[in-house]
């Protein structure tokens, strides 16, 4: 089978305006943090979660809110503490005494984007309601399953896990987030910035600039760009090679490792990696692409030995290993 990749090019450069036009609005309040921006504009292109990890005051929320702000879409944010209970999260049944008889009151779940604000913050019940409504894009209140609209995306916050009053997000919950960004300070140059605009009394506005509709139509082009095979058989490679680091000429790994990375890992990175190319404007996913995506996808599936921890090697130090090594196509 032929594929026309300069067909979908064009395609592909029909949504350009519309890249720059939410870029533009974002920028308006968020300064600096270009990586941050371009994994949640690819979550968003492919239906992906994000989990955004940083200290507090690195501008995760006002990035959520400002991308929520720039597409019309409804937005609810959850703030996520200790005594936050799953009916809190989904809704309940509420009883009627004038009629007698119970109804449904849905809870802040029901929207398209969802900013889990702190997410490492609420007990594991509230995170098992979540799964479900990540994984299954349902939510299930009483005896009836509710189907949640699209587009649905959830955009967690969490701290780092040092912080007092967090708690470790289960494993199977952590693999269902397609991206995990690590936001890192601002250069010197960028905070000066912050401060002058925080010093500013203008107030900065984000308009919607794309339609639910516009936004369907880009999911369906970045799904049609083209992947060759080997590009998928390079990705098969990066992943395995966290499974069986031997067979890749990684044995210094071996020991570093637990458990690899998970096939939605494999999933998502040819995903984010056609997503990565939709943003460069290209009709075709390249080496670099995968590469350029690859730490996201896969820092938070490969769980190491308590042997890595005390050498103080990370899982993006496992990554950046198997990058150098594997050979690319």
């Amino acid at each position: 089978m032929t594929v026309d990749v300069q067909r979908i090019k064009e395609q592909v450069l029909r949504y350009s305006d519309d890249i720059e036009a939410i870029r533009t609005q974002v920028r308006k309040v968020l300064i600096g943090q270009d990586v941050m921006l371009s994994r949640l504009l690819i979550a968003l292109f492919t239906g992906g979660h994000v989990l955004l990890e940083g200290l507090p005051g690195l501008a995760k929320t006002t990035a959520i809110k400002a991308l929520a702000s720039a597409i019309q879409c409804k937005f609810n944010r959850i703030q996520f503490t200790p005594d936050l209970l799953p009916a809190d999260l989904i809704g309940t049944m509420i009883y009627n005494p004038r009629e007698g008889s119970f109804g449904t009151r849905k809870g802040p779940i029901f929207a398209n984007l969802i900013l889990a604000d702190e997410i490492n913050r609420a007990p594991s019940k509230v995170q098992s309601a979540l799964l479900e409504a990540m994984q299954e894009r349902q939510v299930t209140i009483g005896e009836t399953t509710y189907t949640l609209d699209e587009p649905f995306l959830v955009l967690a916050t969490q701290n780092p896990i040092e912080q007092e009053g967090t708690y470790p997000l289960p494993e199977a919950q952590v693999d269902r987030f397609m991206l995990k960004v690590v936001v890192g300070y601002p250069n010197k140059a960028e905070e000066r910035k912050v401060v002058d605009a925080a010093l500013d009394d203008v107030r900065r506005e984000v308009q919607p600039v794309l339609q639910p509709s516009r936004l369907a139509e880009i999911k369906q082009t970045v799904a049609s760009i083209y992947m060759d095979d080997k590009i998928k058989d390079y990705v098969l490679d990066v992943v395995a090679a966290t499974r069986n680091p031997e067979h890749y000429k990684l044995k210094e790994l071996k020991p570093l490792i637990q458990c690899g990375a998970s096939p939605r890992a494999s999933i998502n990175l040819c995903i984010a990696a056609r997503a990565n190319a939709f943003l460069s404007s290209r009709g075709y996913v390249t080496p670099q692409d995968v590469k350029d995506i690859a730490f996201d996808v896969m820092r938070h599936r490969i769980l190491l030995t308590y042997e890595a921890e005390a050498e103080e090697t990370t899982s993006d130090d496992v990554v950046r290993r198997v990058l150098e090594t594997v050979p690319v196509p």
